[in-house]
């Protein structure tokens, strides 16, 4: 849909300006045509559909034929049996749709990270249902990771839009491409990249793929034969876009340069951890590579993933990690990685606890929770929507492994407007990290 409005301007031929408002003369015009920017035409889209559903939904019978859908230009093609609306499916408040990137693919700001959803200890019936309610609430990403879940879900999630028929154009499928120490092939050489893309493609049962990402930087392999292998696997469409995950901004600003002298398909998304203990890559370095770049931020937290059950002392634990201080230290092969998961207490992010961190990190959860109260919400629904308040987020994955748990957090986007200059105030009172750059220091001085 276009991002401008068509309007007409009548210019006097005549050049006689001066004649009344009223004046009924016959006066020839010349009419032009214009564009002029919409300020926000994800409101207007959310405006128009909520209004016209409403007023169709207040029949007493709650069924909408195909003449009055169409009237109300809610659809170009409808079935020719009448429409059963229900009213908690429609449209989701505060659901948007954003670039991706500087691309063209249109995202929702939240999307389905599959990863708790396709665990060991959720079942097929149980993953489908979480499945069609983030489809009905509007949220159309969906995002695959080898690394954490294997390749069941690419299987799952390939059988569950199989069975259901949506159409390929209205869901968007994001996997990766995953190497670890203990993998059978080590590294992105061109031949792992070009067979994980072949064989996500027959697991999933399509035809391609909206974005691939590779997980994690490979040291041991030039970045020219990287992008040429991405490049590859685009122009023969297989792939739509690349992305990338957990990569360093120097990693991606290499990839980038290399795309530009190689003349390849540059990245378009990097996804990494955010929350509020999780903040100077996100809040300090990507801003200025989507500037730079057009490179996007596709963010996750364990909270948002679902992976603290909604419970306060999950929560401080799994914040109070040391991996997410060290997230970003260089890779070895000597690094000793978890598999995938195992089991529902997601071990893949276990690591020695220090106490004096538990004890300060237990005493801000405890902060935020007496604040979530008073906003009427959850810590849960807080931390998500608080990453939602940060733009540079273009689309912040949501998990679950209950339909209810997914609810709960999709409901996280009626909180986002209540966080004002106030609440965003107090939050980094009690959090005592917002990250700042290092002062600028001449060389000079120091002669």
């Amino acid at each position: 849909m276009s991002h401008y409005a068509l309007f007409n301007l009548t210019s006097n031929d005549n050049n006689n300006n001066d004649h009344n408002i009223g004046d009924n003369r016959n006066i020839p015009t010349t009419i032009y045509r214009c564009r002029a920017p919409i300020a926000s035409l994800d409101c207007m889209e959310e405006f128009s559909a909520g209004s016209a559903l409403s007023a169709l939904a207040d029949r007493q019978d709650g069924t909408i034929t195909k003449e009055q859908l169409l009237l109300s230009g809610l659809s170009h093609s409808v079935p020719s049996a009448p429409l059963q609306l229900n009213r908690q499916t429609s449209v989701t408040p505060g659901l948007r749709y954003r670039n991706l990137g500087k691309s063209g693919l249109r995202v929702s700001n939240i999307g389905l990270g599959t990863w708790p959803t396709f665990s060991p200890s959720v079942t097929e019936e149980k993953a489908e249902q979480i499945i069609v309610l983030a489809v009905e609430s509007g949220i159309n990403l969906f995002d695959l990771s080898e690394a954490h879940s294997g390749t069941r879900a690419e299987v799952e999630l390939g059988r569950i839009l199989q069975r259901r028929g949506w159409k390929r154009t209205t869901y968007i499928v994001t996997t990766k491409i995953y190497w670890s120490t203990r993998s059978d092939e080590r590294g992105l050489s061109r031949k792992h990249i070009i067979e994980s893309v072949k064989a996500s493609l027959m697991r999933l049962q399509l035809s391609y793929i909206d974005v691939v990402m590779v997980h994690k930087a490979d040291p041991m392999c030039p970045m020219e034969e990287v992008v040429r292998a991405m490049h590859y696997v685009i122009s023969q469409g297989w792939v739509m876009y690349w992305g990338t995950a957990r990569w360093s901004t120097v990693e991606i600003m290499e990839a980038y340069t290399n795309c530009r002298q190689f003349n390849c398909v540059t990245p378009i998304v990097e996804q990494t951890e955010y929350h509020m203990f999780c903040r100077e890559k996100s809040e300090l370095y990507m801003p200025e590579l989507y500037n730079k770049i057009g490179v996007g931020l596709m963010a996750w937290s364990p909270i948002s993933m679902g992976m603290s059950q909604g419970k306060e002392d999950g929560a401080i634990q799994l914040f109070s990690r040391a991996s997410f201080r060290n997230k970003y230290r260089s890779f070895s092969w000597n690094e000793d990685e978890t598999g995938p998961l195992k089991d529902i207490n997601y071990g893949w992010v276990k690591e020695k606890i220090q106490p004096d961190d538990t004890r300060r990190q237990g005493e801000r959860m405890r902060e935020l929770s007496v604040l979530a109260d008073k906003l009427g919400c959850s810590i849960t629904q807080l931390a998500i929507a608080w990453c939602l308040k940060n733009e540079s987020v273009q689309s912040l994955l949501l998990g679950a492994s209950t339909p209810e748990q997914l609810y709960d957090s999709i409901q996280s986007l009626q909180i986002v407007p209540k966080l004002n200059a106030n609440v965003i105030t107090e939050i980094e009172r009690i959090l005592e990290n917002k990250p700042s750059r290092p002062p600028m220091v001449s060389t000079l001085a120091l002669r």
